[in-house]
């Protein structure tokens, strides 16, 4: 079935390739892990402690593509990525990356990042703006390949589900809890621009500590309970102090600066087109 593509006016056009997504990555990780069938795979087939860098730089452009560039066919691309992926894991239960409650649970978690990363580190989304991003998400779901079934109908069917995946489906994996410990020790991204590097290091311990701050802090409580752990009154306050200070700076970055290489070249020639267009039609070629 033929999907819609995203393209200007849509709020994932606006939001999925900001640099500033970097904020929610550990923590999206640590909740996709936290599923076993998702923990399982990654723990066997990911390079996430070799290479965790190269790691997020793949899965980031991927994900720019899903909106900016060819959408399905880079979801056929990741179908056919994770079709071999399977096995056993310590426990015994057998896994499929391709397992539909899986499949879509990797998904589904990122709008819910989304909304996290805009209520911390932006503007947060009205009742009317949710609504309409979990529409595209579901939309982007179709892009995906994500089973129909598995994707909740609506905004509130999608809260029923999240809260029941976390009370009643994830665990405390241990891939998870590996995830957490690698965050703390890896530094700033090396190719993160310049003038964002300040981002990494406000709270005072290093972008290792910060990275591993981020991600706890931007956890669900219930997530962080089943982890076991510890966040402050304290810990709170610094959180919302970064939170504001990447809420001020972020809408006065330049373009480039603001947008990573996929999405701000996609943003940038859909400019171009829009302006080319109406003298297209005022200058018709001759037949």
């Amino acid at each position: 079935m033929d999907v819609e593509p995203f393209g200007p006016g849509s709020m994932h056009w606006e939001t999925a390739g900001e640099y500033r997504n970097l904020l929610v990555a550990g923590s999206a990780l640590v909740l996709q892990t936290m599923h076993p069938a998702v923990g399982a795979a990654v723990a066997a087939h990911s390079t996430y402690k070799e290479d965790p860098w190269g790691r997020l730089v793949r899965t980031l452009a991927s994900i720019q593509k899903w909106v900016y560039a060819g959408g399905a066919a880079e979801g056929a691309r990741l179908r056919e990525l994770h079709r071999p992926i399977h096995g056993v894991d310590e426990r015994g239960r057998p896994y499929h990356a391709l397992n539909g409650e899986a499949w879509a649970w990797v998904h589904l978690s990122l709008f819910e990042r989304f909304l996290v990363l805009n209520r911390c580190f932006g503007t947060p989304f009205t009742a009317e703006q949710e609504r309409r991003f979990y529409a595209e998400s579901r939309r982007l779901g179709a892009i995906l390949r994500v089973p129909e079934r598995e994707m909740p109908a609506d905004l509130a069917a999608f809260w029923r589900y999240f809260e029941g995946m976390v009370a009643h489906r994830l665990e405390p994996h241990a891939t998870a809890l590996d995830v957490l410990a690698v965050l703390r020790g890896t530094p700033a991204p090396p190719w993160l621009p310049r003038p964002l590097h300040p981002l990494w290091t406000p709270v005072g311990a290093g972008s290792g500590e910060l990275n591993h701050f981020v991600t706890v802090g931007t956890l669900p409580p219930a997530v962080r309970a089943k982890l076991g752990l510890r966040w402050t009154a304290r810990d709170e306050r610094r959180l919302r102090q970064l939170g504001h200070a990447v809420a001020m700076l972020t809408p006065r970055l330049p373009e480039r600066l603001r947008f990573m290489p996929i999405a701000y070249h996609a943003r940038k020639a859909a400019r171009g087109a829009a302006r080319s267009s109406p003298r297209l039609e005022r200058h018709p070629r001759s037949a």
